[in-house]
């Protein structure tokens, strides 16, 4: 993953909602709908996509009073930053296990004004 697509999950209302909301105790896709007004299935499309960012993940499978399984996520975020620098992005993310991953994206600025040509006015 890289910083434009990391910064993109991390501020993208739904996905931070849910990232936010999962940072202390373990929240299930119905927990997360109900509380944060995401719909369900966009609740799932969100998580599924974190999960595989490697941002959200399953920490436990709860047995309900009826019998079913049910599915508890946690953010694997401890913190994040987004940096905008000269010609750069830079997403840092600090990991509840410890490890920092850190994501940039260049962009070249190497065309100056001069190699820009003024537009034809009518």
């Amino acid at each position: 993953m890289h910083a434009l697509e990391t910064s993109r999950l991390l501020t993208e209302e739904y996905s931070a909602k849910i990232l936010l909301a999962t940072m202390g105790k373990p929240r299930s896709a119905f927990e997360l709908s109900d509380n944060l007004s995401i719909p369900i299935a966009a609740c799932y499309r969100k998580i599924n996509i974190l999960e595989a960012a490697g941002l959200l993940f399953c920490s436990e499978r709860k047995l309900t009073q009826a019998g079913k399984r049910i599915s508890m996520y946690k953010s694997r975020v401890k913190n994040a930053q987004i940096i905008f620098e000269r010609n750069k992005i830079r997403a840092k993310l600090e990991m509840i296990d410890g490890t920092i991953e850190d994501y940039n994206y260049d962009i070249d600025m190497t065309t100056t004004a001069t190699d820009v040509r003024p537009m034809a006015t009518v």
